[in-house]
């Protein structure tokens, strides 16, 4: 518990903060790893480069500042971050490494305006967030293990299938290779993939939405080749999926996890929102919904490039045509020839809430989207302007969690 003192000091931070938070990042992910190269084994370095990761941890901390005298306010955003690091395999040691340089980079940043009673007073308030995290990572851990087919860590799967979805997306089915059950998993959560690639000094890990319903003897991913473009690198683990791992070939995946997940329970209709890779979670839920013979309503909505790199279109329309409560709307934004030839969309450029109030029937329903981050804020507030509740609207970032409300 803190006291009173140190929860104003860490209140008379929050300016600061929002001043100097990415600089506080930049520089402690900049120790972080010249004193624990080996963390480079676990955290991923596009995200790194492109600044993302030095965004959100700026942005937790902050957070974590702004609400110090009632932690609870952001118990979801650690529930989620804990699923991430249950599945990418942190441990209870590495918290004092991340403390340390942590506070290091404060000192560094704020030079002498980061005083001893400033620096001892944020040294309490992590040991408080800290322990919060390790405390839910130990359950979601036990949880994991004790599960029926659960398994701790990493577990060896081969690819048993590598189907090509679309010009840009592969999907990839994924049996034990002891040939054991494994663990079920909530329609929406994740895998992660740890792989190391030959000439590359450092494991990868990536996480992968997994991508049909629960209950078969395998794990689909499909994953989205990333090629990079500009100042944006390409995706080293996604290539090398596609180029090189073929079937009979062996991953590394950790046990399900994530906090983006159907509500099975709630009888109201549904509505599936993604545009390009980020219909993967979608499709599993609509294929739980349809598999159960949910009663449900369901809107499935897509927004991709073209038809090209539209993946399992067919599947989706197949669904379309025998399950009557389901309605399919796709929106191009440079459809092809063969596109318009084929009137195979509904809507020619970006999604936007005046399209999306024509095909969505109801807003007393069940949000869900995931894709690009401007898509999801084009998304978030057009629901935000159709009076979606927010307890309704439902979304996940692919990567660090960013912000979808400037």
């Amino acid at each position: 518990m803190l006291s009173e003192k140190t929860i104003a000091i860490i209140k008379s931070t929050v300016p600061v903060l929002e001043i100097h938070g990415e600089a506080i990042t930049r520089r402690f992910y900049k120790l972080l790893f010249t004193n624990h190269p080996e963390l480079l084994n676990v955290f991923n370095h596009a995200n790194q480069l492109q600044g993302r990761q030095q965004a959100a941890l700026a942005n937790a901390v902050y957070a974590a500042a702004v609400h110090i005298d009632h932690l609870e306010a952001i118990l979801p955003a650690v529930k989620q971050i804990a699923h991430k690091h249950r599945s990418l395999g942190i441990k209870p040691e590495s918290y004092p490494i991340v403390g340390e340089n942590l506070l290091a980079a404060i000192q560094d940043v704020l030079g002498d305006s980061a005083t001893e009673e400033i620096l001892q007073a944020w040294g309490e308030a992590y040991g408080v967030i800290a322990a919060a995290f390790i405390g839910v990572e130990s359950d979601l851990y036990q949880e994991s293990a004790q599960q029926t087919g659960g398994w701790s860590d990493y577990r060896a799967f081969l690819i048993d299938r590598k189907v090509q979805e679309s010009d840009v997306i592969t999907s990839f089915y994924l049996a034990p290779q002891d040939g054991k059950a494994i663990a079920s998993f909530e329609p929406g959560q994740y895998v992660s993939v740890r792989m190391n690639i030959p000439g590359e000094p450092y494991t990868h890990i990536r996480q992968y939405s997994l991508s049909d319903a629960p209950g078969k003897p395998y794990y689909r991913i499909s994953v989205k080749r990333e090629d990079g473009q500009g100042t944006v690198p390409a995706g080293k683990l996604s290539v090398y999926l596609h180029e090189k791992m073929q079937e009979g070939d062996i991953v590394w995946l950790s046990a399900p996890a994530g906090d983006f997940t159907l509500k099975q329970n709630d009888e109201r209709p549904v509505v599936l929102i993604s545009g390009g890779v980020g219909l993967t979670p979608m499709i599993s839920m609509l294929n739980t919904l349809v598999e159960s013979e949910c009663p449900r309503h369901i809107t499935f909505i897509h927004a991709a490039q073209n038809g090209t790199v539209h993946a399992m279109k067919e599947h989706v329309d197949s669904l379309c045509k025998a399950y009557p409560m389901l309605s399919v709307h796709y929106c191009y934004e440079k459809p092809t020839s063969e596109d318009i030839e084929s009137s195979t969309f509904a809507k020619e450029g970006y999604i936007d809430s005046a399209w999306l109030k024509t095909v969505i029937p109801t807003t007393d329903a069940n949000f869900y989207f995931c894709g690009p981050q401007p898509f999801m804020k084009t998304v978030h507030h057009a629901l935000r302007s159709m009076n979606v509740a927010a307890s309704d609207a439902h979304y996940e970032f692919f990567g660090p969690a960013g912000s979808l409300e400037d």
